[in-house]
């Protein structure tokens, strides 16, 4: 049974936020957010009938739009009429994983009672959080600035029984599932709508994802790094603590110390070597490693910032009597980070193909291609063309979106982020790097097995072991590609941060 996360408005951790998914934890509002919510929409009410002002997106148009002040009896009207018109994203399907934080983190965002949304509003976006309503979502059409606007217009058209949502592994039209659910449609307030679709909670909760999976990526880096290294019979010198001393980058510093840890007490490493250096694929894994490590503590810190802040625009706050209108939803912090993300984990696909390379070179011992009889079998050959393909298709996703600008909304939104083509960019990245890595393990397995019966260290050998129990040793030409997934599934399961 699932347990209960609460949203207090309280600080919530990029660890948290794994917890929740891993766990399948359901979402609760605590008492003081579900107050802060209603004391925020209250004043807003309130403010509406004592002034005559014009107010952005409360009684005035968006955008461009900003100086025409829209009657009172319009209001309501005014916001569902934004929603819809906002609707127009295109594409692939927004992945369920990242649509349900997209869902967790938009109501983080409201917990803090800046928005002047209805407390039923967040409540029903938490029941579509815990009852495994994914809207439908499209991957294009966000400019990362005015928030990701069309993602979040589709991401919460099924609060009006619009738009369509999946669940339980059907695509239905939304006002569907509110009726399976006796819910009845939400009826959007002053604001309302401007506060769900204003907001970067698609670059966000993609951001997010890919944190989550660059650290157990990372990880994984590390140790299929090892094993290559002691496959290839390399050498342990350029590991040494000394050597890191005195050049203290903290990732270069923990990937090295990593390193001698994974190839603690290995038969292999202590055998004297012929050769005097190691490609750098090899050598440099401190260096290249510990500065991505570097380059994903960076992210997350941004991101951590990013999902426990207010993110929608204009800001409200009841106890200084202020409405304020600003930039908060500009995704510039968030598309500068995403783009870093991209390049460093695009790096550690770069070097892994490398490895696997040297691998399959018939250096050190090794047969080319690892298989005893090479000619009649080709081996794992062509395993390391899949894995140039994908590094060199993420050399060319690491081109910046973050540098580009495209003004709208007729020159008033002049400068935008583009964090959104920089967040599914990176999504890819990340799957491309997960299965060149794949690729690494399943090659180092396989050159282990020509040390035998030397053996590695009791660490890797445990991995090894447990690995041979889904992917046999390769004696002849075979089918790769279920190898390949089965590795990928392998490497899913297993807690990588115990090895």
């Amino acid at each position: 049974m699932s347990g209960v996360h609460t949203i207090s408005g309280s600080h919530l951790s990029l660890e948290a936020i794994g917890a929740i998914l891993s766990a399948n934890f359901t979402l609760a509002l605590s008492a003081e957010a579900e107050t802060r919510i209603q004391t925020c929409y209250d004043y807003l009410q309130q403010k509406i009938k004592q002034t005559d002002q014009r107010i952005y997106g409360i009684n005035t148009g968006f955008g461009a739009l900003a100086d025409k002040k829209v009657p009172a009896q319009d209001l309501e009207q005014l916001q569902r009429n934004l929603m819809m018109s906002h609707a127009c994203g295109i594409g692939a399907e927004v992945p369920a994983e990242v649509v349900k934080l997209m869902l967790l983190l938009k109501v983080q965002s409201l917990a803090y009672g800046h928005s002047g949304v209805q407390l039923q509003t967040v409540k029903r976006l938490i029941d579509f959080f815990n009852r495994e309503v994914y809207p439908v979502v499209y991957q294009q059409g966000s400019l990362g600035a005015s928030g990701d606007l069309a993602p979040l217009a589709h991401l919460c058209l099924p609060l009006l029984g619009l738009g369509e949502a999946n669940f339980q592994g059907y695509k239905l039209d939304s006002k569907h599932i509110l009726e399976m659910f006796s819910w009845e449609p939400i009826n959007l307030k002053a604001k309302e709508g401007l506060a769900l679709l204003n907001g970067t909670q698609f670059m966000s909760a993609y951001g997010t994802w890919c944190l989550l999976q660059a650290k157990r990526l990372s990880a994984w880096a590390d140790v299929i790094g090892a094993l290559s290294l002691d496959a290839f019979s390399g050498r342990i010198d350029p590991f040494h603590p000394l050597l890191h001393q005195i050049r203290p980058h903290q990732g270069q510093i923990q990937t090295a110390e990593r390193l001698r840890q994974l190839l603690q007490g290995s038969e292999i490493i202590l055998q004297p070597k012929e050769h005097v250096q190691d490609p750098y694929s090899f050598r440099c894994m401190p260096q290249v490693h510990g500065a991505s490590k570097d380059a994903i503590k960076y992210a997350a810190d941004v991101f951590t910032t990013e999902v426990n802040a207010v993110t929608d625009n204009p800001s409200i706050f009841p106890e200084e009597d202020e409405i304020i209108s600003g930039g908060n939803f500009h995704g510039q912090p968030l598309a500068l980070a995403l783009d870093f993300l991209a390049i460093a984990l695009a790096e550690l696909s770069s070097i892994s193909e490398r490895r696997i390379f040297q691998l399959l070179a018939g250096k050190n011992s090794l047969p080319e291609f690892l298989v005893a009889e090479s000619g009649l079998n080709s081996g794992l050959m062509i395993s390391q063309y899949t894995a140039a393909s994908l590094v060199s298709q993420n050399k060319q996703l690491c081109a910046p979106a973050s540098t580009d600008t495209i003004p709208s909304s007729n020159g008033q939104e002049d400068h935008v982020s583009m964090g959104a083509n920089a967040a599914t960019k990176l999504y890819q990245v990340v799957q491309n790097l997960e299965t060149v890595l794949a690729i690494e393990l399943l090659n180092a397995a396989q050159a282990l097995e020509f040390r035998r019966p030397l053996q590695t260290s009791p660490a890797l050998e445990k991995l090894v072991s447990a690995f041979r129990q889904e992917v046999p040793f390769i004696a002849a030409d075979t089918l790769l590609h279920p190898h390949l997934k089965s590795t990928l599934s392998f490497m899913r399961k297993v807690e990588v941060e115990k090895i």
